[in-house]
Order: C-alpha cells, then sequence, then structure tokens
C-alpha cells in the first residue's frame, strides 16, 4: 500500500468516527436544566406578594436577583503566595464554580503590595447557581453561626443591593474542618434590580433572608 493510499485510509476512518460521535451526542437527551426550589417559589410566590406589596402595575416593575458576588480578601498572601491557591480552592467548592483570583490596581509601599499582586479571591454567581446558593446560605449555612440572631438591616448601599459579611468559611458544610488551616471570613453581595432598600429589602424576606428584629 502507498503513502497516498494510507493517508487517504486514515482520513476515512478519522470520518467515520466523528459521524459516531455526532450521532451519540444527538442521540443524549437535551432537557433544560430543572429551576432550583428558590427560583419557583419566586416565580410562583414572591412576584405576586412583591406586586400587592408595593402596587405595581407592570409585572417587569417587580424587583428581581441579578447576581451574587462572594468576595475574599487576602491581605496575609503578600507574604506567602501559596494561601491563594487554598482560598481560592475553599471558595470554589463553597460557591460550586470556579472563582477568580484579584490583583491589586496600584503599588503600595507601606504595605508591601506591587501592582498586579493577587490579594484575593471572588466568584460571580448567576441564574440558577445563584438562586441555588442563596437556599443554602438562609436554610443551611446562617442558622450553623453561633448565637445566630439574623443578618443586618442596615448593609443596603441605597441602590437595592445588599452586603453581607461572613467571618468564618466553617458554616459552609461544603468545607471540612480538619483540612482548614486557617480561619478566612468573606463578603456576599446580592445585587438586585430593585430601586430602594427597602424594595430590596422586602425581595429578600420574602426570599427568605433572616433579617434581625430591631
Amino acid at each position: 500500500m502507498s503513502k497516498k493510499e494510507k493517508t487517504e485510509k486514515k482520513g476515512k476512518a478519522a470520518k467515520e468516527t466523528a459521524s459516531v460521535e455526532t450521532e451519540a451526542k444527538a442521540d443524549r437527551p437535551k432537557g433544560p436544566k430543572q429551576p432550583s426550589r428558590l427560583h419557583v417559589r419566586y416565580k410562583k410566590e414572591v412576584v405576586p406578594a412583591l406586586m400587592k406589596h408595593f402596587n405595581y402595575a407592570n409585572l417587569m416593575a417587580v424587583p428581581k436577583l441579578e447576581k451574587i458576588v462572594i468576595n475574599m480578601g487576602l491581605g496575609e498572601a503578600i507574604a506567602n503566595a501559596k494561601i491563594i491557591d487554598v482560598a481560592a480552592a475553599e471558595l470554589g467548592s463553597i460557591a460550586g464554580q470556579r472563582p477568580v483570583v484579584t490583583r491589586a490596581k496600584k503599588s503600595i509601599a507601606n504595605f508591601k503590595l506591587r501592582q498586579n499582586m493577587a490579594i484575593g479571591a471572588a466568584v460571580t454567581l448567576r441564574g440558577e447557581r445563584m438562586f441555588e446558593f442563596l437556599d443554602r446560605l438562609t436554610n443551611v449555612v446562617l442558622p450553623r453561626v453561633r448565637d445566630f440572631r439574623g443578618v443586618p438591616t442596615r448593609s443596603f448601599d441605597g441602590r437595592g443591593n445588599y452586603t453581607l459579611g461572613l467571618r468564618d468559611q466553617l458554616i459552609f458544610p461544603e468545607i471540612p474542618y480538619e483540612k482548614v488551616d486557617k480561619i478566612r471570613g468573606m463578603n456576599v453581595t446580592i445585587v438586585t434590580t430593585a430601586r430602594t432598600d427597602d424594595e430590596a429589602r422586602e425581595l429578600l424576606k420574602q426570599l427568605g433572608m433572616p433579617f434581625r428584629q430591631q
């Protein structure tokens, strides 16, 4: 068999393999991912309750969740860069999504900080992962906080966004206690389409956020 014939035979075999793989992919079920429990609750219960509470005339005026950003600052990474990898792995386990490494925008000599140096990790959740995380946060994670009496009601930014500070990553059941080398806190920012803090507060309250009683 000549070299040309061998090349043609290999090309034909490769095409047949690709055709089989394409047919196999086409036979796989392509159903949409089922909406999370909290997402279903938002559509069936929260939206009608908000429309009644604020007298919205248009369904599109009802505030909704836009994204959830989890940020973990790591100042000690200036002295030990390996901390970034450990913290990013923990944050990935908590969020169910690979985080990005945040870097310094400018150098600060007093803190021995150089521009573009890794100083933290962050992850942005949208869609079903956002609803699933908020469901776990309100029903599983926050009740594990020692002496928990509710989250503060004054942590809104004036534009309908809420930021919650967590001091300990061990309150998340995804983090194994025996593998934690150091306690690390994080900020959870819930971004909504609400125009006022009152609208955002009522939205989160309807979604199960356990606000502290004044």
